[in-house]
């Protein structure tokens, strides 16, 4: 599905390939220089099913087994970034809103989503609904 993207799904506006997808593929795969890029591949990812990612992104004390694939009739709708707080210089958190369509009904996911840094990678933590 990746090879079909022209716009980056994540709303930066930027071309798929020099946005998120320099973080789904190549030598720099995983290695997003902060919280906020992190969490905009990671919408991405979720949009494009790229499961594999979203794993290997996710911090392995919080990461599930498996992901469910997204319920037949899932559109993912866009992004919006409501801002980001550097907490220390290895954590981060970052409040997003992600809106979705399923069977014709308008969702949305409010989040404030908490990142680490290990080893100079971030990852997904876990985070607040609001």
């Amino acid at each position: 599905m990746k090879e079909a993207v022209g716009i980056c799904p994540c709303g930066s506006g930027r071309a798929y390939a020099s946005c998120c997808g320099r973080w789904h593929d190549g030598p720099q795969y995983l290695q997003a220089p902060d919280a906020p890029h992190l969490m905009r591949s990671r919408y991405s990812a979720f949009v494009l099913g790229l499961a594999d990612y979203l794993l290997e992104t996710w911090h392995p004390s919080t990461r599930p087994a498996a992901l469910e694939p997204d319920p037949p009739g899932l559109k993912w709708l866009g992004l919006q970034v409501r801002g980001s707080r550097q907490e220390t210089e290895d954590a981060a958190f970052v409040e997003f809103v992600a809106r979705t369509r399923l069977n014709g009904r308008a969702q949305r996911l409010h989040e404030v989503s908490r990142f680490v840094r290990e080893q100079g990678r971030w990852f997904y933590v876990d985070g607040e609904f609001r």
